[in-house]
């Protein structure tokens, strides 16, 4: 049963997973967004306590 033989299906699986991390990342990280985010600018808090409508 050559299946069973774990020589060749070692060295495919290694040559595979080296293949997978290391042209993943790379396809990932040259990924452009076509519309980057615009920075909120925070509005001013005001320093008064919250008012209770019961109160």
């Amino acid at each position: 049963m050559p299946q069973l033989n774990p020589k060749p299906w070692l060295l495919i699986l290694v040559f595979s997973w080296l293949c997978l991390l290391t042209l993943v990342p790379l396809k990932v990280t040259s990924h452009l967004f076509v519309k980057p985010g615009k920075t909120q600018v925070s509005a001013k808090q005001s320093k008064d306590g919250w008012t209770w409508p019961w109160s």
